[in-house]
């Protein structure tokens, strides 16, 4: 049979077909399984930090699951065997825990939890049984903190506290009171989920858990982070930007503390110094070097480039770049039991491994390989690791890692899995405009056939600095169960594909990404799967912003959704967080006008013809619901068709579950309307 052009009655009838089949003894297990729904998705749980107990007999970890009558999340954290069995919950419903830690010992098992409605302490539960004690009461509650190696202390990330926090026996309607203005001095101001910006930093505490006493042992006016205690307990490790003025710049160094420090951090020996961001330090088990990230470009910061893996002496110095040949994205370090190898997250061409390299020899081996998305990892004894695996039809999981073999440990979303059909995917690389090989992922639509031709959707990421991979895309298996085939793209500015390939769109967004994304969707019209008149467009974060270079270049779309996108970027100078990362690829904007000008997507906004759903969170200072509101409101005076939806209290991500499964429902009635041209009433 020749191919043709899709027909939303044909597809009816080619799935009315298969229901009629449904009885026949030959139809196969997969396809007696039912279309995956909105809320399938909201059921669908989250695993995630795995943690391996220091005997290496249990795994730890988080499962954030969503009620939609009571329209909040709630993460626990539970247990898994490593010998294989059922998990265990460890903490209760009814209030959310996280950072799940073990003691050395293995004898406790400890988390992050605000109970009772009051401030996030460390809680700590004592695996021969009772009920969880609360280990820490600091006013401001504690943000994060990590185990001594004796056991005895724990080293806290605590946010300096407003006044209010240290009052005793507040007034009962003290909430009720009339609200301070924000007195603002600080050049960055502003950051998403936080809002304005107050003077108050973050330093590092030792607790001591014999006598409870708390010793600061750093402060100023830096923010201190990511603390990792040396193997002999007496320093500690930590990332702070301690640069003359820290709001200019990402400058972040590793530093060292003594754990003993009793001048407040005043006494300090920094081991990097490099005018690029070091972070995540972890430390040899002897106590000589200190792995970390970096990045060795010396101009461009701001995501745009490449993080190496690298080491350095304690005492400072020239560090080794152990991972410069690979040109690839690392994130993670963790020195092995024996200090003989560094392991690390590795991000490469659609798929993110498990990696690790041989100290001597400087042999890179890769540990969890193959068409897997790896997300985290927790080293136990014995050569053996705990990760947190994605497949294209398995949201994260937790296995085990041994010899080159996986076992599965974690069965969180077997049951609802088991019910569900899902998309098939395909793996493409096409050649874009300039013949740059682009790589990306096709979701096929349920009982996809080769002799029809179906609505598309054009998918893109954010980022830009990001990369679609082989992990589970519950958005994509949403709209191929629902007939779209889905064209998800991983363009020029994508990670994954080295430095080159990411700086390719630098100071000039909406260009070469735009050809790729484009080359994309003829991609999938020339292998026959798409419908080049029934196509749609959308994306979050850059994805929205790339989808509003999409529809002011092209016409072909008929549908459009941007997320949490930007148009005209003078008018985010001053009004979200982002004013180093524009200032670095665009210059000030009194004095590169042009710059910002010439990549401004709302300065074409006169050739939309593509009716546009623009989206967001009222309280979005990442990329702020003001370019939305441009943009509908320039639509809508130039009479395309367009809406504007705004989610109340909601910041970059949507986070309330009942707002999700409001956005999912406006996604498929949008793209159903415009691009499969399917009539419907107005919901408002």
């Amino acid at each position: 049979m020749g191919k043709f052009r899709f027909s939303y009655i044909a597809l009816l009838a080619f799935y009315f077909g298969i229901i009629i089949c449904s009885a026949a003894p030959s139809l196969s297990a997969e396809e007696s399984k039912r279309a995956l729904t909105i809320d399938d998705l909201l059921k669908l749980k989250t695993v995630g930090d795995p943690q391996v107990s220091p005997e290496c007999m249990w795994v730890a970890y988080t499962i954030t699951e969503v009620d939609l009558e009571k329209d909040e999340s709630e993460t626990r954290v539970w247990m898994a065997p490593i010998s294989g069995g059922d998990a265990i919950p460890m903490t209760a419903k009814g209030s959310s825990a996280s950072t799940p830690r073990w003691s050395p010992d293995g004898k406790y098992l400890s988390f992050l939890s605000s109970r009772n409605n009051g401030k996030t302490q460390v809680w700590n539960l004592d695996r021969r049984g009772g009920e969880a004690q609360a280990l820490t009461e600091i006013p401001q509650g504690v943000r994060g903190y990590e185990w001594s190696p004796d056991g005895t202390k724990l080293v806290l990330v605590l946010q300096d506290p407003k006044p209010q926090d240290l009052e005793k026996d507040k007034d009962k309607n003290e909430k009720m009171k009339k609200p301070k203005p924000w007195v603002i001095d600080r050049l960055q101001f502003k950051m998403d989920y936080v809002g304005y910006l107050d003077s108050r930093r973050t330093h590092l505490f030792v607790f001591d858990l014999g006598d409870k006493k708390m010793t600061q042992i750093t402060s100023g006016d830096f923010d201190d982070s990511q603390p990792a205690w040396s193997s002999d307990g007496k320093f500690v490790a930590f990332v702070s930007n301690r640069t003359e003025e820290p709001d200019v710049n990402n400058n972040t160094d590793i530093w060292i503390v003594s754990a003993e420090n009793t001048d407040k951090g005043k006494t300090l020996r920094q081991v990097t110094t490099n005018i690029a961001p070091d972070q995540s330090p972890t430390w040899s088990p002897d106590g000589k070097h200190i792995a970390y990230e970096t990045i060795v470009d010396k101009k461009h910061h701001y995501g745009s480039c490449i993080t190496f893996l690298a080491m350095t002496p304690v005492e400072g110095g020239e560090p080794r770049i152990l991972t410069r040949a690979l040109d690839r994205n690392i994130r993670s370090p963790k020195f092995s039991h024996d200090g003989k190898a560094v392991f690390f997250m590795l991000e490469d061409s659609g798929e993110q491994h498990l990696a690790k390299v041989d100290l001597s020899s400087g042999k890179i081996t890769r540990e969890v390989a193959g068409q897997k998305s790896v997300s985290s990892y927790s080293l136990g004894l014995e050569g053996r690791v705990a990760v947190l695996v994605s497949e294209p039809r398995l949201p994260g999981e937790i296995f085990l890692s041994k010899a080159d073999e996986l076992q599965q440990l974690t069965f969180t979303n077997q049951k609802l899995l088991s019910e569900l059909r899902l998309a098939e995917i395909e793996n493409i690389h096409f050649k874009s405009k300039d013949g740059t090989e682009i790589e990306g992922f096709i979701y096929k639509p349920l009982g996809f056939s080769p002799d029809f031709r179906y609505p598309t959707i054009l998918h893109l990421h954010g980022g830009p600095v990001a990369q679609y991979d082989v992990g589970f895309s519950s958005e994509a298996q949403l709209f191929a169960a629902n007939g779209y085939l889905v064209v998800m793209p991983n363009p020029r500015g994508s990670s994954g594909y080295g430095q080159d390939f990411t700086l390719a769109n630098y100071a000039d967004w909406g260009n070469k990404d735009f050809e790729d994304v484009i080359a994309g969707v003829d991609f999938a019209i020339e292998k026959g799967y798409t419908d080049p008149e029934k196509l749609g467009v959308g994306g979050w974060s850059y994805g929205g912003i790339l989808t509003n270079y999409v529809i002011t270049k092209s016409k072909r779309f008929k549908g459009a959704i941007s997320g949490a996108g930007q148009s005209l970027y003078i008018a985010n100078y001053g009004h979200d967080e982002w004013q180093n990362w524009y200032e670095e690829e665009f210059g000030l904007p009194w004095e590169n006008r042009e710059a910002w000008e010439r990549i401004s997507p709302f300065n074409s906004v006169q050739n939309v013809v593509t009716p546009t759903l623009f989206v967001g969170g009222e309280k979005d200072w990442n990329c702020a619901i003001l370019n939305s509101e441009q943009m509908y409101q320039a639509l809508r005076r130039l009479g395309v068709s367009t809406q504007l939806v705004v989610y109340p209290n909601e910041h970059h991500g949507i986070s309330g579950p009942s707002f999700r499964k409001d956005l999912y429902q406006r996604y498929l009635a949008w793209y159903d309307k415009h691009v499969k041209g399917i009539k419907q009433e107005t919901k408002n």
